[in-house]
C-alpha cells in the first residue's frame, strides 16, 4: 500500500512539475492564450473574407478589394473566440458602383497605375452561441 501512495505521489510530483512550464518558453501554452493557425483554417477564410467586405464598405476606393494572402493567424477562446489576423487585400476590377455580393468573380487589377495591395491587421470577436462577431480592429495600410 504504502508503495503505491509513493508512486501515486511521485508522478503527481512530476505531472506538478511539467505544469508550471505552460506559458513559459518551453512551448507550452496557456489555457485562453492566443494560438497560431493554419492559412487554410475554414473559419479563418471566412474572418478574411468579412474583414474585406467590411473594408469595402467603409472605404471611399471606386473598385472593390478582395483577399490577396494572409501572413499570420491566431486564435484565443475567450468567452467566445477572437481572431488576431494580419492579411494582404488587393484592388479588383470590380467597380462598387456594380454593386457586385461576390468577390470570386472579380479579378485583381493587372500591373500598372490602378494596381494596390494593403496590408491590413483585424482582430474580431466572435461569439457563435449569441450571433455576435464584433470588430475589434481593422486598419489598412499601403
Amino acid at each position: 500500500m504504502g508503495v503505491k501512495i509513493l508512486r501515486l505521489v511521485s508522478l503527481l510530483a512530476l505531472l506538478g512539475k511539467n505544469n508550471c512550464l505552460v506559458g513559459s518558453k518551453h512551448g507550452s501554452v496557456l489555457p485562453g492564450a492566443p494560438i497560431n493557425i493554419s492559412r487554410d483554417d475554414a473559419g479563418l477564410k471566412q474572418v478574411v473574407l468579412n474583414a474585406t467586405y467590411y473594408y469595402n464598405n467603409r472605404s471611399n476606393d471606386a473598385f472593390l478589394f478582395k483577399p490577396a494572402g494572409i501572413l499570420s493567424a491566431q486564435r484565443q477562446v475567450v468567452k467566445g473566440i477572437k481572431y488576431l489576423v494580419d492579411f494582404e487585400i488587393s484592388r479588383t476590377v470590380c467597380h462598387k458602383r456594380n454593386n457586385r455580393k461576390n468577390l470570386t468573380t472579380c479579378d485583381f487589377q493587372p500591373e500598372g497605375h490602378l494596381h494596390q495591395t494593403l496590408r491590413c491587421h483585424h482582430e474580431v470577436w466572435l461569439i457563435p452561441w449569441e450571433n455576435i462577431a464584433k470588430t475589434k480592429v481593422l486598419f489598412c495600410r499601403s
